[in-house]
């Protein structure tokens, strides 16, 4: 569904924008693929081709780094103004009050250097510059084996893309089939065309880009809202004070958990899931995880006073955000009257919206 402006913007804040902790001296400066990963891949997508679960509602679209045309016109210093200062008319907001002017340039290398075509673009990148010339004439410009090439051969190029090359493709795999070739297959050996140092290179930089398969230092969130304290799980509550699970939401609002239904599965699920139990698709780098509602600690502790808090105010030390900056009080009702049906209270079987009027 397409989402109002003041929502589409929201989207870039929910898993992306922190605050970070001024004394904290272990947010230092980032590593541009965190940086990327924990901020601009929930809406640029995770290989940088804007395929996000953002991308349908936001207009204008997220970016397609790995267009020709756009990586194009956009040139170094115009990004690092763009993740600077946001760009008007989009939802792209400025990270100059999060993120340093060294990691601003950073992430933006990072992406002119990981994501963006060769030909598009200039400066150093021997491993990019040498798949471009060697290797994607056959395994393609995006590392899933389509190529004008690939319908020539018997055996097709090895889709780097795919859940079997992250399984099967080690490292030192990869090194020794870019050295010697690959038996019975179009893999040619290139121990004499490429040094040792070259070969690595590019088997880091296909890995990397293309396979994800390594997990990258600092992807997590887990300082994205200030440091989590004590090392505790923050996703679960505690079951030591009773609630009173009566209780109603607060202000003598009436939640419509049909029109929450819908607001959750298009923003809350991506973290908590469509079934509530905190393992959404962007759940595997959050730290603390999502909220699993199916917990018997959430189920004991979250009534709907609790769940409308929740959702009003976020979480500190979590990825979970203050939708009170862009919804108004019915909406956070209605989609806290849907946890609340769907997820916590015990008789599950009940209508979702026997509750709407």
């Amino acid at each position: 569904m397409k989402l109002p402006s003041r929502l589409a913007l929201v989207l870039l804040l929910t898993c992306a924008q922190p605050v970070l902790a001024a004394n904290d001296k272990t947010q230092g400066r980032h590593e541009p693929a965190a940086t990327y990963h924990n901020y601009c891949s929930v809406c640029h997508g995770d290989r940088g081709d804007g395929k996000s679960r953002a991308q349908k509602s936001l207009n204008p679209p997220p970016a397609d780094f790995t267009n020709q045309q756009i990586a194009s016109r956009l040139t170094r210093d115009s990004m690092i103004a763009i993740v600077a200062n946001g760009k008007p008319g989009t939802a792209m907001v400025g990270w100059s009050t999060q993120l340093s002017k060294k990691d601003i340039e950073g992430v933006v290398d990072y992406v002119r250097n990981t994501f963006m075509p060769a030909t598009a673009t200039k400066g150093p990148n021997r491993g990019r510059d040498i798949y471009a010339r060697t290797c994607s004439v056959c395994h393609g410009d995006k590392g899933n084996g389509s190529s004008w090439a690939a319908a020539n051969m018997q055996k097709p190029p090895i889709d780097f893309t795919s859940p079997r090359a992250s399984a099967e493709l080690t490292r030192e795999r990869m090194i020794t089939a870019v050295s010697h070739g690959r038996p019975d297959t179009a893999m040619p050996g290139f121990a004499t065309q490429l040094s040792k140092a070259d070969i690595e290179t590019v088997v880091d930089y296909v890995r990397a880009t293309f396979m994800r398969d390594a997990p990258i230092p600092g992807i997590s969130g887990t300082y994205a809202h200030g440091t989590p304290g004590g090392g505790k799980d923050a996703s679960q509550p505690s079951t030591h004070v009773k609630i009173d699970m009566s209780a109603p939401m607060p202000d003598g609002l009436k939640g419509r958990a049909a029109r929450g239904e819908a607001f959750y599965l298009a923003n809350c699920a991506t973290c908590h899931g469509n079934t509530g139990d905190g393992r959404g698709p962007r759940a595997y780098f959050i730290n603390p995880k999502p909220r699993n509602f199916l917990h018997a600690a959430s189920r004991a502790a979250f009534n709907r006073p609790a769940l409308y808090l929740a959702v009003a105010k976020g979480k500190i030390g979590t990825e979970m955000p203050a939708w009170n900056k862009v919804l108004d009080a019915q909406q956070i009702a209605d989609v806290s009257e849907f946890v609340f049906q769907r997820f916590i209270r015990e008789d599950k079987k009940a209508s979702a919206g026997k509750s709407d009027s």
